[in-house]
C-alpha cells in the first residue's frame, strides 16, 4: 500500500475565507488562501495603496520565557537579547554549526523575563525542536502559543486600526506589546508597507477580522500578492532565498547581527559565522531586472557573456507597482557590478538579465 499523503492544516477563519471567494492551495502543510475575486494584481496594488489584511496564521508563535530566557536567546540566535528594551523587535535568524540560515525569525522582548518569536510556518516544528535542545541547562521554558495572525498592511494601516478601536497605532516600526490577554501585536509585517501583525485567541478573531473588513479601506489579500509585495521590497522567502545551506553573508544579511554580538561570538554558529566573514564571500544575493514583460521563475540557471555560469534565481515575479518582472538569487561576486548583463532561457528563447539594486519600489515603514 502506497503512503497517503497528510492532509493541510486548515486555518481557524477558513470559513471567511470561503465566504469571501478564495481560491486555495497548499503552503508549507496549509490550505491557503492564494488569491480572491479581485485577483493578484488588485490584491497587491490596494495593499499599496490602502489596507490589505492577510491571514498569516499557518506562521508560528513561540514564547520563552523564564529568570534565563535573555542568556538561553542570546546563545541560541545572534542577538544580545538582554539589551532589548521592553517592546523591541528584531529580525534575526536560527543558525546551524555551519552558520546556515534554519529559519529567520522575528523575536519581541515583552518584559524582564518574557519573549515572544514569530516562525515561518514550514519551519516551526524545526525551530521549537531545535530550541528545546538549546535550552538545555538554562531556566527558561519553549512554549508555543495557539493564535489567529492577522497582518494588516499598507499606508491606511494605522488609521484602520485607529477607527475600529484597535491598539497599536501609537507604536513604531519593530516594536510590539501586548494589548489585551493572549493578544500580541507588532508594527511590522513583510510587504515593505506600515502595517501591524496582531495575533488574538481564535474565539476572539472572527469579529476582529470583520470588524477590520466592514473598513472599506480594507480587503483580503491572498498568498500571492504576499510573494509579490515581498519580492518588491527585497525581501527573502525562507526555502528559496535562503536555507540551511545559505549563509547570512553571501544573503545580505549579515546586518541583522551587531557587530558586538559577533566579537562577544557567543552564539551557535558564531564560529563559522566569523570564518565566513573573514574571507570573500564567493556569491551574493541580489536583484535582478529580466528585459522581457515575461517573469522568470525561481530555479532558472544565469550565464554571462560567455556562456559560463553565473547564478541561479531563487525568487520570481510579476512586479505590479513595479510595472514588470521582478527577481532575486545569487550572482558570483566578481560579476555583481551595475555594468553586468546576465542571460537565461525560457522555453529556448534567451532573455537578457540586468542586476538590480533592492528593494525594487521604496519601503515605507513607519518609524516616527
Amino acid at each position: 500500500m502506497g503512503n497517503i499523503s497528510e492532509q493541510p492544516k486548515i486555518l481557524p477563519l477558513e470559513g471567511l475565507h470561503i465566504k469571501a471567494g478564495a481560491r486555495f492551495g497548499n503552503f508549507s502543510g496549509w490550505h491557503m488562501p492564494i488569491t480572491y475575486p479581485a485577483g493578484v494584481m488588485k490584491e497587491h496594488l490596494h495593499t499599496r495603496g490602502a489596507a490589505g489584511l492577510f491571514d498569516i496564521s499557518h506562521m508560528k508563535l513561540i514564547a520563552v520565557e523564564g529568570r534565563e530566557a535573555a542568556a538561553f536567546l542570546s546563545f541560541a540566535l545572534p542577538v544580545d537579547a538582554a539589551a532589548f528594551t521592553p517592546g523591541q523587535s528584531r529580525y534575526t535568524y536560527l543558525l546551524n554549526e555551519k552558520a546556515g540560515i534554519i529559519d529567520d525569525l522575528i523575536i519581541t522582548r515583552l518584559d524582564e523575563y518574557r519573549f515572544m518569536m514569530v516562525a515561518n510556518a514550514g519551519n516551526a516544528q524545526t525551530d521549537i525542536t531545535e530550541f528545546r535542545n538549546r535550552a538545555s541547562g538554562f531556566n527558561c521554558i519553549i512554549r508555543p502559543a495557539e493564535r489567529v495572525l492577522l497582518a494588516l498592511q499598507g499606508p491606511q494601516a494605522a488609521e484602520v486600526m485607529r477607527t475600529v478601536d484597535l491598539p497599536g497605532d501609537k507604536l513604531t516600526f519593530m516594536h510590539g506589546c501586548e494589548p489585551r490577554e493572549n493578544w500580541f501585536l507588532t508594527r511590522s509585517g513583510y510587504t515593505g508597507e506600515d502595517g501591524f501583525e496582531i495575533a488574538m485567541p481564535v474565539d476572539e478573531a472572527r469579529a476582529t477580522a470583520e470588524k477590520l473588513l466592514a473598513d472599506n479601506r480594507v480587503a483580503w489579500a491572498g498568498l500571492a500578492a504576499r510573494d509579490s509585495l515581498r519580492l518588491e521590497a527585497g525581501l527573502c522567502l525562507h526555502g528559496q532565498d535562503i536555507t540551511p545551506e545559505t549563509n547570512p553573508v553571501e544573503a545580505g544579511l549579515i546586518f541583522a547581527v551587531p557587530k558586538a554580538v559577533r566579537e562577544k561570538a557567543g552564539f551557535t554558529g558564531a564560529q563559522a559565522l566569523l570564518d565566513i566573514l573573514s574571507r570573500p564571500s564567493a556569491r551574493r544575493r541580489v536583484g535582478l531586472k529580466p528585459d522581457t514583460r515575461q517573469p522568470v521563475r525561481a530555479g532558472a540557471e544565469l550565464f554571462d557573456e560567455n556562456g559560463n555560469k553565473a547564478g541561479i534565481v531563487t525568487s520570481g515575479g510579476f512586479g505590479p507597482s513595479f510595472g514588470g518582472p521582478v527577481a532575486m538569487g545569487y550572482v558570483t561576486t566578481a560579476l555583481v557590478t551595475p555594468e553586468t548583463r546576465l542571460f537565461t532561457n525560457i522555453r529556448g528563447k534567451q532573455i537578457v538579465i540586468d542586476i538590480h539594486a533592492l528593494p525594487f519600489v521604496p519601503q515605507h515603514y513607519f518609524k516616527g
